[in-house]
Parts: C-alpha cells; structure tokens; sequence
C-alpha cells in the first residue's frame, strides 16, 4: 500500500462529489465578527441623525439669509441701489448751494460792511469839507462888538479854540466854517471867505459842550481877549445844535 503524498499548497483534496468541504468552526467564528452586521434600530439612530443634520444646516443658511434684502429680488436691489443714488446725489446737490449760499453771505457782509465803512468815511469828509449840515450836542458862541473893536486877528483866533478843543462842525453867522476858511478887514468891518459878517458874530459849534467852554474861558484865553477888545462874550451850552449852512463843492 503506498503512502499518500503531501499536498504542496496546503489545500484539501477536492470532495470527490463536487462540494466545497465544510470551514473549520475557527474561521466560522472569525468572519461572523468581521461582517458588518446591520439592525432596525441602527438605521433608525442614522435617519435621525441626517435629518437633525440637515435641520441644522438649513436653519444656519436661513440665518444668514435672515437679512433687509434677502428676499428681494435682482431687479428691486437695482431699483433700491438706484433710488440711494439719487438721494445722494440729492444731498450732495442741497450741500452744494447751502456752501454757494454761505459764500454769498460771507461776500455781502463783507461788501456790506464795506459800503457802511465808505458810508461813514464819505460822511466824516462831508462834514470836514462843510458840504453836508450836521447837528449834535455843542455850544452857541455869542460876540457882541459895540465899540467895533473886534478884528478879523480875533474870529480867527476864535475859530481855531473851538477846532482845539475838539469842535467838528463850525458855523460863523451864515457862513460854514472849511478847512481852508479865512477872516478879513474890510472898510465895512470882517469878512469870512469873502462874504461879509454882520456883528454880533455868532459861532455854532458841535463838540462837546464842556470841553470848549472850558478851553474859552480858560484865564489869558479867549474870553478875556475879547473883552479886552470892547467885546461882550457870551457862551451858551446846548444839547442840540443845528448846522445848516453848507460850502460848495
């Protein structure tokens, strides 16, 4: 009887009836841990999962969507973005004529403030030149020449105490008192720029009232001066003189 050779690869001959013989109880036990096994609880657990999982997801995308304009539509965000536009361009168009009209104002104050300086200006010269009438506060001045002793020395003399003592406008009977104003000796008595004066000689003068009193009778002044002359002297305060007579331009 011969001995049965070695099977090289390990494998069990072939069952002569054609079956694959049966696993060893070993390698049963080991594939039944291996494949994965599936129960009606497990696939329960994984649909409630996904649909906590999608849940989730749609409520973080609803969220961010969760916006003024997220349910606007193409066309309605053009038209809001072209109606922002246009009140912007609004505001910038009021901003600019609200800029244009304060630059306006700002040139009228100044050309107003201007004009009113040229205004005043034109009135000081005015009154210098003796071409507008003026009143004010000041004094009549009141020279009596009896003895016709006055000169044309002493109503110049009288002139410029006044203008010292701070008088702005002088009127010497009818005639107004200039810059360049000038008395003379006539044969017929005093003249003031060539038109003659009439004693008693009255001087108004605006100013202030006090100060020029005082200047005219201070001692050695005016005052004395005159009645030194034959002259009678009166000085009467006002708190309202009118100067009427005015120069030719």
């Amino acid at each position: 009887m011969t001995a049965p050779e070695n099977d090289p690869a390990g494998e069990r001959p072939a069952d002569p009836t054609g079956e694959r013989p049966p696993e060893p109880p070993g390698l049963r036990g080991l594939a039944d841990l291996v494949r994965p096994r599936v129960s009606v609880g497990q696939l329960i657990v994984g649909l409630l999962c996904l649909v906590l999982g999608f849940a989730a997801v749609a409520q973080i995308q609803s969220n961010e969507r969760d916006t003024t304009f997220a349910t606007a539509r193409q066309d309605e965000l053009v038209g809001i973005l072209s109606d922002l536009g246009q009140r912007s361009e609004r505001l910038r168009g009021d901003l600019r004529e609200l800029e244009d009209t304060k630059a306006q104002l700002e040139r009228d104050a100044e050309g107003g403030t201007a004009l009113e300086e040229a205004r005043k200006r034109a009135t000081t010269y005015g009154l210098l030149a003796g071409t507008l009438p003026a009143e004010g506060p000041g004094i009549e001045l009141l020279i009596g020449d009896p003895g016709r002793g006055v000169k044309a020395l002493n109503l110049l003399d009288a002139l410029q105490e006044l203008r010292d003592a701070g008088a702005e406008v002088v009127q010497v009977n009818d005639v107004r008192a200039g810059v360049d104003t000038y008395f003379l000796d006539s044969r017929d008595g005093v003249q003031a720029d060539g038109r003659p004066l009439a004693a008693p000689y009255r001087f108004l003068a605006i100013g202030d009232p006090h100060t020029m009193t005082t200047a005219l009778n201070i001692p050695g002044g005016l005052v004395k001066t005159l009645r030194g002359t034959g002259a009678t002297v009166s000085i009467t305060p006002r708190a309202k003189i009118a100067v009427d007579a005015i120069r030719s331009p």
